[in-house]
């Protein structure tokens, strides 16, 4: 029995060693641009702007959280603002894939939904995924921002949105995790930037307002 609990903790140290080397990667490479995200932001959902989201698998649950960040809260109270995890929409997403393919299934939906100065948000850990790529061919004719949160660069999707943090790690998993902390940096760079003297303004109403959270 001592064997295999010893390769366990052989892997999960090998698994900490690559994501702590990748989060370093990441704070030396992406997280300047994941807080000018947060900062952008900060200028766009305020004024009545839209975030849309999207990803495959433990990506689109990524997406999920950063949409539930937005319209619910990071850290301090504040107003919700618009943001739609696309993969959420389970009837569209069904509806759309057995009359137009899976690769229509987040295009079709940001053609309905996004506006010219939106933001899309596509988190992939292989940056190759077609109806992501899709969906930047149609955020591009609906005038829309496109950020990417990817795995190792180049890929696709890197290079086809407006910018990109890409992670470098040597599994799908250890991405994933990376992201996680981006997601989390970008949304407490946006919540300061609302903080900040140029910020918008706009009470929270008080059938919004809640305790601490338990």
């Amino acid at each position: 029995m001592d064997a295999p609990r010893t390769d366990a903790s052989h892997a999960a140290r090998e698994h900490c060693t690559a994501l702590t080397a990748a989060l370093r990667r990441y704070e030396a490479e992406g997280l300047d641009e994941t807080v000018a995200w947060g900062r952008h932001l900060a200028d766009v959902l305020p004024r009545g702007g839209r975030l849309l989201a999207a990803g495959n698998g433990g990506s689109a649950a990524q997406a999920q959280h950063l949409t539930a960040e937005l319209v619910g809260r990071y850290a301090a109270d504040r107003r919700p603002f618009s943001a739609i995890a696309l993969h959420a929409e389970t009837s569209s997403v069904t509806a759309i894939g057995n009359d137009y393919g899976f690769d229509e299934v987040y295009a079709r939906q940001v053609a309905a939904h996004g506006r010219p100065g939106d933001v899309l948000v596509l988190m992939s850990t292989s940056g190759r995924s077609d109806n992501l790529l899709g969906a930047v061919t149609a955020a591009r004719a609906a005038g829309l921002r496109v950020w990417a949160m990817t795995g190792p660069a180049p890929n696709p999707l890197a290079a086809r949105a407006d910018a990109a943090v890409s992670v470098d790690a040597p599994t799908a998993a250890t991405v994933q995790e990376a992201h996680l902390l981006a997601l989390h940096v970008l949304c407490e760079a946006f919540d300061a930037a609302l903080a900040g003297p140029a910020a918008i303004e706009t009470p929270v109403p008080a059938a919004l307002t809640r305790g601490e959270a338990t």
